[in-house]
């Protein structure tokens, strides 16, 4: 159907699992609620990059709602949607 071997949604979206935890909003994050829309099938082998934009802080600046992507090396948008992310600061951070 595709014309070629394609990963899993999950596998694609792996990538923001990363990106939130390590980077923004960083350690101690973990995801609440997603709405995830996936438009374009991503190839085995296929290279990614994921973007995350914090759109909104909540008053305690634990909770914050962002926007995500996921395009392929073409540039072509292949995943897009909100979440909502909860941090909690590590001990020792």
């Amino acid at each position: 159907m595709f014309g070629k071997l394609i990963v899993q949604g999950g596998v694609t979206s792996g990538i923001l699992n990363a990106l939130v935890v390590e980077d923004l909003p960083g350690p101690g994050t973990v995801f609440l609620e997603v709405a995830w829309k996936f438009v374009k099938a991503v190839g085995v082998d296929e290279e990614i990059t994921g973007r995350v934009e914090v759109k909104e802080v909540g008053p305690d600046k634990s909770i914050c709602k962002i926007e995500t992507s996921v395009r392929n090396g073409q540039g072509e948008l292949c995943l897009i949607g909100t979440a909502t992310v909860f941090t909690v600061p590590l001990q020792g951070a």
